[in-house]
C-alpha cells in the first residue's frame, strides 16, 4: 500500500503526463517558483491513494499537507493566494473580473476541444476546425496587450499557454495573418519556466 499523501509535508501535485489541465497547474507552480513533488499517473488507472483522497481519482489533484483540491480553476486560484509572489492576477477588480470570464471562456469553449482534436474521423476534424476558427476570432484579444488581456503573466495565460503549445501536435495550423498568436506563444515558451512545467512527454509535442 502507498504511503497516504495525507502525512506528507511537501506540496504535491498528482498529474498525467500528457494534460492540458495539469500543465496549466505546472506552469503556475513554476511561475511562483515553489517547490513541490510531482507525481505521475495513469488517469485510466489512478494509484490507490489517488483514490483515497479524491472521490473523482482525476488530475490534476493537489495535496497541501490535510488540504486536497481537485477542480483545477479552484486549484489555479488557491496557489494564486497561497503563493502570493508573483502575483496572478490584476490588483483592480474591473482586470480581475475580465481575466476571470476569459478563463470562463476558455474552460468552456476552448479546452474541451483539445482531447477531441487529439482524435481521428470527422469529430476530431470538425474540432480542428472549431479551435481554428475560434481562436482566429479571438485574434484582437491576443494584439491587446504583452500577455493575454494583461501587461504581466497572468492565470489565464498558465491557461492558455499549454493550448497553444500543443497546436502543432493536434493538426491545428494558423494562417499568417495569425501571427499574433505564434508570438504570444514564443514570449511565454522562451521563459524558463514554461520549460519547467513540460513533462518529458510534453517536450515532445512540438518541434
Amino acid at each position: 500500500m502507498a504511503l497516504s499523501t495525507r502525512s506528507r509535508t511537501i506540496l504535491t501535485l498528482y498529474s498525467a503526463r500528457d494534460c492540458v489541465h495539469c500543465h496549466r497547474i505546472r506552469l503556475i507552480l513554476a511561475a511562483k517558483g515553489v517547490s513541490y513533488e510531482l507525481v505521475m499517473v495513469d488517469p485510466a488507472k489512478p494509484p490507490e491513494d489517488l483514490i483515497d483522497l479524491n472521490p473523482t481519482h482525476s488530475v490534476p489533484t493537489l495535496v497541501d499537507r490535510d488540504l486536497v483540491l481537485y477542480e483545477t480553476a479552484v486549484v489555479a486560484e488557491y496557489l494564486d493566494e497561497r503563493y502570493p509572489h508573483p502575483p496572478l492576477m490584476p490588483i483592480d477588480p474591473l482586470s480581475r473580473a475580465r481575466l476571470r470570464l476569459a478563463i470562463v471562456r476558455m474552460e468552456r469553449d476552448w479546452l474541451p476541444l483539445v482531447e477531441q482534436c487529439a482524435g481521428s474521423g470527422k469529430n476530431s476534424e470538425a474540432a480542428r476546425k472549431k479551435l481554428r476558427e475560434s481562436l482566429i476570432g479571438a485574434l484582437p484579444l491576443f494584439k491587446a496587450a504583452k500577455f493575454f488581456l494583461n501587461p504581466e503573466l497572468s492565470l489565464a495565460d498558465c491557461a492558455l499557454a499549454p493550448l497553444i503549445w500543443r497546436l502543432q501536435y493536434l493538426g491545428v495550423s494558423l494562417p499568417r495573418e495569425a501571427h499574433a498568436i505564434a508570438e504570444y506563444g514564443e514570449r511565454i515558451f522562451r521563459n524558463p519556466g514554461f520549460t519547467r512545467s513540460l513533462t518529458p512527454d510534453e517536450k515532445l509535442l512540438r518541434d
